[in-house]
């Protein structure tokens, strides 16, 4: 009997700096430890939108986009990267991929540009109208990778 042994080396891990994420980045602690295994945080912000104070489209004033907060969240989610990163002993290697854009095709890309060969990461746990207007970044994520998936449920109150 032939037996295809999977070797798990690269562990990618979706995070963002709310609560909910402690009970995923446990897990992907542990998993690091145990396999000894080089891991990736990364982390997505939402493009910038357009702010509309003060534009009036009926005056034909546009809405417009202010670049120094867009650059204080890239600063602050590089920072939170630095330091959970740090957290990760044992780890072969560590990296950080601080991306804009949507959350799932981010972290997809991601997961395909590092060759990942595990994603964990973290379910909101919304149900009913909720899910439905936010979808499940997890789900999509769980439908369009191409290596196996670890959601961790982590319902934030």
């Amino acid at each position: 009997m032939e037996t295809n042994a999977v070797k798990i080396t690269r562990i990618l891990v979706a995070v963002e700096d709310e609560p909910c994420v402690l009970k995923c980045i446990a897990y992907a602690k542990e998993m690091v430890k145990k396999f000894g295994t080089s891991v990736a945080l990364v982390t997505v912000t939402s493009p910038t939108s357009p702010a509309s104070y003060g534009a009036d489209p009926l005056l034909g004033q546009q809405p417009i986009i202010i670049p120094e907060v867009s650059e204080i969240e890239q600063q602050n989610a590089q920072k939170y990267l630095e330091e959970l990163g740090q957290e990760f002993e044992g780890a072969h290697e560590v990296f950080l991929f601080n991306r804009i854009g949507s959350i799932k095709e981010e972290i997809l890309a991601t997961a395909v540009e590092w060759s990942a060969d595990f994603i964990v990461m973290g379910s909101h746990g919304r149900t009913g109208f909720d899910h439905f207007i936010s979808g499940s970044v997890s789900e999509s994520v769980i439908r369009k990778a191409t290596c196996p998936v670890l959601v961790v449920p982590s319902k934030c109150e």
